[in-house]
């Protein structure tokens, strides 16, 4: 009985993990994150390396996720990698908004196309005092 058990539980974990793999794949391939990226930062000749950074991002997350490693780096290293991070993460989500064209989208639903700058800095300062909020409060220390 305990045999079946471990056994379905790996089924469930592979096919969770396959479900999870398939839908990051669909989300950057049909939706062409990268290579708009690419264009926003006008590197195109640079696109296999963005291309290596999420794949071998995608496995070493999936690996710390697994091992919980502590690092114990210094403040000065874990800062610029932090910003580094932030900075990926932002373009991305930049590089996403604009394939969807969210903000346009948005703003004709909510009846504010005249007030374009505004709702982008509700949106700029939602983020930033989300985040800070977030470290300030949640963050284990």
């Amino acid at each position: 009985m305990m045999a079946i058990n471990v056994v379905f539980i790996i089924l469930v974990g592979c096919a969770s993990g396959l479900a999870v793999g398939a839908g990051f794949v669909a989300f950057l391939t049909v939706l062409g994150v990268i290579p708009r990226l690419t264009q926003l930062t006008k590197t195109m000749n640079l696109i296999s390396w963005y291309e290596w950074a999420v794949v071998l991002g995608a496995v070493i997350g999936t690996i710390g996720s697994l091992r919980n490693p502590v690092l114990g780096f210094s403040p000065y290293v874990t800062v610029p990698l932090g910003l580094a991070g932030g900075i990926f993460v932002g373009m991305l989500a930049a590089a996403l908004t604009e394939v969807l064209n969210v903000i346009p989208i948005l703003a004709k639903r909510v009846r504010a196309d005249d007030k374009l700058e505004i709702l982008l800095m509700a949106i700029v300062l939602g983020k930033i005092f989300g985040s800070l909020f977030h470290w300030i409060y949640f963050a284990e220390k």
